[in-house]
């Protein structure tokens, strides 16, 4: 008698069977080593040492600095200067808890802080902004979030270190904590500050 192949047989089906579990376990432990982390601040960004968006936004309406209206985003401020911009809202939950830190962080006059108003209310962000102090040298208006499609952003809050070369150094996703900007984003502002200017 030969020994032909013979998928019905019982040892032949087993496998078969079993065989869909396997590849899924396999899937499963693969995705959890690389994905299991849940730090969505570790998420990486394509924009790394590419240019920041080269798109002017308009001012905060109404949004004054020392009696002087503050100025919107323009991408030439960011050539030869350390900047940090933070993408905020007022309706933002994690957007007021970081804001007392980014008051902090504005003290830090070797930076410029940028912030990006994300999909917000005029009055309601001039509040937000009246009510925790206003850390940013410059506000630009996102109304559409057109904007922050640009910047690569997965939701508010997030922050961006650019360089002296107007370059993306580093993207925090998520809110700026008492950990993590004394952890992470006060040594990547601290590279971009020794890195040379091109």
């Amino acid at each position: 008698m030969s020994d032909t192949f013979d998928p019905a047989s019982p040892k032949r089906r087993s496998w078969l069977v079993v065989l869909p579990a396997l590849l899924f376990a396999g899937l499963a432990v693969l995705f959890w080593f690389r994905l299991g982390d849940s730090d969505v601040s570790r998420i990486p960004s394509a924009l790394i040492g590419r240019p920041a968006p080269q798109t002017p936004l308009p001012p905060l309406d109404g949004l004054s600095r020392d009696g002087s209206q503050v100025a919107g985003l323009d991408p030439a401020m960011f050539k030869g200067k350390v900047s940090v911009v933070n993408v905020w809202a007022s309706w933002c939950v994690p957007c007021h808890d970081e804001a007392p830190l980014l008051m902090t962080l504005a003290q830090d006059t070797r930076i410029q802080l940028v912030g990006i108003d994300y999909k917000d209310k005029p009055d309601n962000a001039r509040r937000f902004l009246g009510r925790y102090g206003n850390p940013f040298a410059a506000v630009g208006v996102d109304a559409s979030g057109r904007a922050a499609i640009e910047w690569g952003v997965y939701g508010v809050p997030e922050t961006f270190v650019i360089g002296r070369d107007g370059k993306i150094a580093y993207k925090l996703v998520g809110p700026i904590t008492p950990d993590n900007i004394e952890k992470v984003l006060k040594p990547e502002i601290s590279k971009a500050l020794a890195a040379p200017q091109s």
